[in-house]
């Protein structure tokens, strides 16, 4: 008898200690990165968007084990180091607008090269001229398998309008960055003819289209407006120019894709309907506007 009791204890501690490895592998650690922005109050709300993010997936009522930190400054060697997947709200790609580009982009290609994820939150896709080699090249490409080409680049140009609706429907439903969401209509500045590569503008092998619009309305198209990418390094990339309004964080179709994806590029399971959270009070999260209202 004493042998039986001995044994079950034996594989109680076990199974106990099993579960505590597990949990702590599933623990799963965010960086979000704020760059400058220029906008006025209700739109784009760069540092307000990031801790909606982090109230989101720190509080999801279906996904545990995830940390996240917003810095609105170039990361130190640590916060990088422990990032699972970097991701970015600001006006163009935020390591190009920081102090030390070169040297941005070499600390960002360090976490890239042992598979962090990164991904691009609407106006942070976006790079400039002066980012970009006459053909359009750029590290970004191929970290998150496209962006939004500035005006002032030589080599394509993207469109930003806003849309009073624009009907965004999912183009891969069956992959888990599609879990949970339904199409949507929303009035937003969904940016159109982004840039995927020199072979005719078509996304690489390794990049999925996520989300596309029939878009401008007077002469629409299929546009696509989410992607992302499986990279050689192991890492994932995720790129959706979306949101440009503030108050659009409340949409929970477009705020359950934008969660899902960056727990996508975590390399965590995404819940089975999404990620589910709940945001009731956009003034909680300090936009610039201390009497914000949304438009």
């Amino acid at each position: 008898m004493l042998r039986i009791f001995i044994a079950i204890l034996s594989i109680t501690l076990l199974t106990t200690e099993w579960l505590s490895v597990a949990r702590a592998e599933e623990t799963s650690h965010v960086l979000v990165v704020v760059g400058p922005s220029g906008h006025p109050p209700g739109s784009h709300e760069v540092l307000a968007g990031g801790r909606v993010v982090e109230a989101c997936l720190e509080n999801a009522s279906n996904l545990e084990g995830m940390t996240v930190t917003v810095v609105d400054h170039w990361p130190n060697d640590e916060q990088r180091a422990n990032a699972d997947s970097v991701v970015f709200i600001g006006d163009t790609f935020p390591p190009n607008r920081f102090e030390n580009p070169s040297q941005n982009l070499k600390d960002l290609a360090e976490m890239m090269d042992r598979g962090c994820g990164i991904v691009c939150l609407h106006y942070a896709t976006g790079l400039l001229g002066l980012d970009v080699a006459k053909d359009g090249a750029h590290p970004l490409l191929n970290w998150m398998g496209g962006y939004f080409a500035n005006r002032s680049c030589p080599h394509h140009e993207s469109i930003a309008r806003i849309f009073p609706e624009a009907t965004i429907v999912p183009a891969t439903p069956d992959h888990p960055v599609s879990q949970g969401w339904q199409p949507f209509k929303i009035h937003d500045e969904p940016y159109i003819n982004n840039y995927f590569g020199p072979d005719g503008n078509r996304p690489a092998g390794n990049v999925t289209v996520f989300a596309t619009s029939m878009l401008p309305p007077e002469s629409p198209q299929r546009e696509i407006v989410a992607w992302g990418v499986d990279r050689p390094d192991g890492g994932r990339g995720f790129g959706i120019v979306m949101p440009h309004f503030y108050k659009n964080w409340q949409h929970p179709d477009l705020r359950r894709f934008i969660l899902n994806g960056i727990v996508w590029t975590a390399q965590r399971q995404v819940p089975e309907n999404g990620v589910e959270s709940e945001l009731t009070d956009l003034e909680a999260y300090e936009p610039m506007s201390v009497e914000f209202s949304p438009r």
